[in-house]
């Protein structure tokens, strides 16, 4: 085996031989080496790589050190190899996320007056690096993934008093509304708005209705953090008392729940069981009728209507079974992702469907159900449907949705308005409709039309309230004005007498005459949404 010879100290010498003088060694190098802080020269007598010439002079090449120049390189005379040490380790370091801090008008205070509801508090966070040191010497830092969360931030909020003030509006019976996380009312005109719960935790999503009578209300309140689901059924004894007392109902992890018209002090309601996947739960599709004691709100009886069926909702299931009650408690449409039917209510089984449409697959983790309103005679019901493609895309994901009109008896179905958005909310308007006012005929239905029914289903997507007559025929737009922004809350609620609408614009409520078109601002601090009205 060839051998390099380290050298320290090289000696020439000449031969003197009479007529002859020995041949000069072409092939013999000088090679230095620089490694863990030494400097080393090295004859070498052969050409080699530099990755041989290494293995030779029993040097180790770890999988990280950086060999200059390359392993591959062929050794040649005078060249200096540099090998330098890499070390990689993982540090962390620890930060602080700054807390924000909001601030909410609140109607309760004065003008000028501001009052720290939460306390802002700093969160932190945790960065882990890779970080490489080059003969001890450190080099560089690459980021690992995101940063952990260790604790979030605290928002600060702070509630200011109003700048201004509104004028006073006439309210017909009670308005009732969710700002700023709790429950609010006017009765007999705005000026007498005031909250009715002071938790913070309503979420209205699930339930979020009055009683016939407009003193009870029937809500859910929030019981998990985050993004997780759960929550608790609860309901405000009399929101006319001085001060308004919230219980809790028996029924947790409600997906839907409604008062029983007809019945007095009889609620409905259908749940889920939490999931740790998305969308963080998993529907029973059920139902049951719990009757309370208006008094207390203690649970009287309770009785299943529909059994626990996980996997009968029809398409999507895991989302749930949706309900719409007819007036008068006679009658109670299901809601699947793709159809429309009646519940047997003596036995609790699904009638055949009154209409059948397509599922629309938005490739995200939520599934649409469509809205449903009954006639006041409860011969009728209002919907949106999912209608056919409009070019190449699946049926699917077809972008168009109408609104139309079902018969009870399931002896017809008509379209009302073609590609009116997927958020267009129908409903009949409470009797008496078609009766003549000074300003005009009072209308017998309502809905939402996008500005863009091609892309209407995006939290941005903006829309205008419209009016008609009972049989969908002239349709006038009454809100916003033409040259204002659209709807993009689409909450709104029929006064009980079929003179107003109570809408959600920019996050304040607004009171609209049917007739005239007339609006009245009524709220804010906003944050309101889903307005309700009862008597």
């Amino acid at each position: 085996m060839m051998r390099i010879t380290r050298t320290h100290l090289v000696v020439f010498v000449l031969f003197l031989a009479v007529g002859c003088q020995p041949p000069v060694d072409d092939t013999k190098m000088i090679v230095s080496l620089v490694v863990d802080g030494r400097s080393l020269t090295y004859d070498v007598p052969e050409p080699i790589t530099v990755a041989e010439f290494l293995a030779q002079a029993e040097v180790t090449v770890g999988d990280l050190d950086r060999v200059v120049p390359p392993l591959f390189t062929q050794v040649s005379d005078g060249l200096q190899i540099t090998v330098r040490r890499v070390v990689e380790d993982t540090e962390c370091e620890d930060r602080e996320l700054p807390f924000t801090r909001r601030t909410l008008i609140n109607e309760q205070l004065e003008p000028g007056a501001e009052v720290l509801f939460q306390a802002g508090q700093n969160g932190q966070e945790r960065q882990c690096y890779r970080v490489q040191y080059i003969d001890g010497i450190r080099a560089e830092s690459v980021p690992i993934g995101e940063p952990t969360v260790l604790s979030s931030a605290v928002e600060e909020i702070v509630y200011v008093g109003p700048t201004t003030r509104l004028a006073p509006v006439d309210i017909r019976g009670t308005l009732a509304y969710v700002s700023g996380g709790n429950a609010w009312v006017m009765r007999g005109s705005s000026e007498t708005r005031r909250p009715v719960t002071n938790t913070g935790d309503v979420d209205p999503s699930r339930a979020f209705d009055l009683s016939a009578d407009g003193r009870r209300l029937l809500y859910t309140r929030t019981t998990a953090t985050g993004s997780e689901f759960g929550n608790q059924l609860s309901l405000v004894l009399d929101v006319t008392a001085t001060t308004p007392q919230s219980v809790d109902l028996r029924p947790t992890n409600v997906l839907w729940a409604d008062w029983v018209p007809g019945r007095d002090n009889t609620v409905s309601y259908t749940r889920a069981q939490p999931r740790s996947t998305s969308p963080g739960w998993g529907a029973y599709n059920d139902l049951w009728l719990i009757r309370l004691d208006p008094a207390t709100g203690q649970e009287i009886d309770i009785d299943p209507v529909i059994d626990e069926a996980p996997g009968r909702g029809g398409p999507f299931s895991w989302w749930g079974r949706g309900y719409a009650w007819a007036p008068d408690g006679s009658a109670l449409a299901w809601i699947h992702a793709d159809s429309i039917g009646l519940v047997d209510l003596e036995s609790g089984s699904l009638d055949v469907p009154l209409v059948s449409f397509v599922p629309f697959t938005p490739r995200s983790d939520w599934s649409w159900r469509t809205s449903v309103s009954w006639s006041p005679n409860a011969d009728l019901l209002l919907t949106v449907v999912h209608g056919e493609p409009v070019g190449s895309e699946a049926a699917e994901r077809s972008p168009i949705f109408d609104v139309a009109v079902l018969a009870r008896d399931g002896s017809f179905s008509a379209s009302v308005y073609k590609q009116s958005g997927i958020w267009a909310f129908p409903k009949f308007a409470p009797p008496p409709t078609g009766i003549s006012t000074s300003s005009g005929t009072r209308p017998g239905m309502s809905y939402l039309l996008a500005r863009q029914p091609l892309v209407s289903v995006g939290d941005s997507a903006e829309y205008d309230l419209y009016v008609a007559d009972v049989d969908g025929s002239n349709a006038r737009r009454i809100f916003p004005p033409e040259d204002q922004r659209g709807i993009t809350q689409r909450d709104y609620s029929w006064s009980p007498d079929g003179s107003y609408i109570a809408i959600v614009y920019q996050g304040n409520v607004w009171i609209v005459d049917v007739v005239s078109a007339a609006a009245y601002q009524v709220t804010l601090d906003g944050s309101a949404s889903h307005p309700v009205w009862s008597r």
